[in-house]
């Protein structure tokens, strides 16, 4: 793991969107084990083969989840927007998430890589 990305998840203000940022990079190592990662425009991107697979970032009021590469990936519309190419999940305080369903699209999605 990258200290400067473990870092950023630490600095996070609210302490249930470091939580939900901390997960999510869990879910994604789980997807993806040899996984990269780094800061880059001031977020936890994760890269697999050099090619962004994933990004988190947090706003005011939410903690966002972009998968690249998903063009190809059956996902539930009402859940995740975005072009085609990269789509991403905006979740809320007390807002739950299927994290299996999560690190299978991230899986599927960086296969190609």
């Amino acid at each position: 793991m990258n200290q400067e990305v473990t870092d950023f998840i630490n600095a996070i203000k609210e302490p249930w969107q470091r939580e939900l940022a901390s997960n999510l990079r869990e879910v994604v190592y789980q997807a993806i084990p040899e996984v990269q990662e780094r800061i880059q425009y001031k977020k936890p991107h994760f890269l697999k083969n050099g090619k962004y697979a994933a990004v988190i970032s947090t706003s005011k009021d939410a903690v966002s989840f972009t998968i690249f590469n998903a063009a190809d990936l059956d996902l539930p519309e009402d859940v995740f927007d975005g072009p085609a190419e990269r789509k991403t999940l905006k979740l809320r305080q007390g807002q739950a998430y299927d994290h299996e369903l999560l690190k299978g699209l991230v899986n599927k999605a960086s296969s190609a890589f």
